[in-house]
């Protein structure tokens, strides 16, 4: 448990310019520069002016620095342009989320404390994005079940909002999804620069969602994000109808990650005020509600990346989860669980009668 400022807690209630990540170096590798796609994300750099090298091979260098911290700070600077191995071809599903996950870029210019890619990906956090994006696409036909709805998770290993202003990448995405009778797109950020994404034609098959958190949660451990306010307004005009009679999006949020601090009671219903304030219209929502949790590896990998972090994770004050292959979470003892659950739920009822919650982990 521990207390924040007031001012921390002040300061995520008022809404920013939106926040727009512009990478120090960027570095295309050969095969991203021959594909088609590349080019295009290569015009759209050099139209920003950001400094580009050509590599005349695949491999990426001069990730590392001096310490894991310095190695961190690098990679996080960077934006590289490469291409999906094949093994990505091959989708896994990803419940509850989704039938389906995959991938348009790795990575995530955001500095989140309790970053959910710690122990996930190897190597330094470079932020990388797919320069075989048709590919990537078409490949998605095959995992779809004819006259089923089948969903495709898109933000499990990035923030693609994040980047999108530099790769489009998304957009393309949002259009493939609705020209598709089955198949539905899921994708998830903690950044607000929705503005191109408004008049896309997703004819309902995207669901646009927004994690958020408590103020004493956004305001310590969300580097580099757009503020919750922000956030909740981008939401509110992706969900709006358009002005040419079109549907808004389909919107969620997902609360993540719960951490029970103290009064977290008081700091989540007033997170759900805001919510409520944002979007006081009827509109498709759900919510998507996620506690607190970490590995071993997890732990480890963070506290390199942000040896100054306040971050609880102390294995004393949690219960050991462990999964089929023999992995060990920390996570909220059962009745903490239970506890929390239910005022979730039972405050989202009140304030959102219509919206479904889709799962509680």
């Amino acid at each position: 448990m521990h207390t924040v400022a007031d001012n921390e807690v002040a300061s995520d209630k008022v809404a920013r310019q939106p926040r727009l990540w512009m990478p120090e170096r960027v570095v295309f590798t050969k095969a991203a520069l021959e594909e088609p796609y590349g080019q295009q994300i290569l015009e759209k750099l050099k139209s920003l002016n950001l400094p580009i090298e050509e590599l005349s091979g695949n491999r990426l260098n001069g990730l590392r620095g001096e310490s894991d911290r310095d190695t961190y700070n690098i990679a996080k600077r960077t934006l590289a342009v490469v291409t999906a191995p094949p093994s990505s071809f091959k989708l896994s599903p990803i419940p509850p989320s989704a039938d389906w996950q995959f991938h348009i870029a790795e990575g995530c210019p955001a500095h989140c404390q309790y970053c959910y890619l710690a122990g996930s990906l190897s190597g330094p956090p470079v932020i990388r994005t797919y320069a075989n994006l048709p590919q990537i696409l078409q490949n998605l036909a095959a995992y779809e079940k004819p006259g089923i709805a089948t969903t495709f998770e898109v933000s499990c290993y990035t923030d693609p909002l994040g980047i999108e202003h530099l790769t489009g990448s998304l957009a393309e995405c949002i259009r493939y999804f609705g020209t598709r009778s089955d198949g539905h797109l899921r994708a998830v950020s903690k950044f607000d620069a929705v503005d191109k994404l408004l008049d896309l034609p997703h004819n309902g098959h995207t669901r646009m969602r927004m994690s958020v958190n408590a103020a004493p949660v956004s305001g310590r451990f969300e580097g580099g994000t757009a503020s919750v306010a922000s956030r909740l307004a981008a939401l509110r005009r992706l969900a709006l109808p358009r002005q040419d009679g079109g549907g808004g999006y389909p919107v969620g949020l997902v609360i993540a990650p719960i951490m029970l601090i103290d009064d977290w009671q008081l700091h989540y219903g007033s997170l759900l005020d805001q919510i409520s304030e944002a979007l006081d219209f009827d509109c498709d929502l759900t919510f998507e509600l996620i506690s607190h949790r970490f590995t071993p590896g997890s732990k480890e990998v963070l506290q390199t990346w942000y040896p100054q972090s306040k971050l609880d994770m102390d294995e004393a004050k949690r219960s050991v989860k462990r999964n089929k292959f023999g992995g060990t979470k920390y996570v909220y003892d059962a009745d903490m669980m239970k506890i929390a659950k239910r005022f979730f739920e039972t405050e989202i009822q009140r304030r959102f009668p219509a919206a479904k919650i889709l799962y509680w982990t």
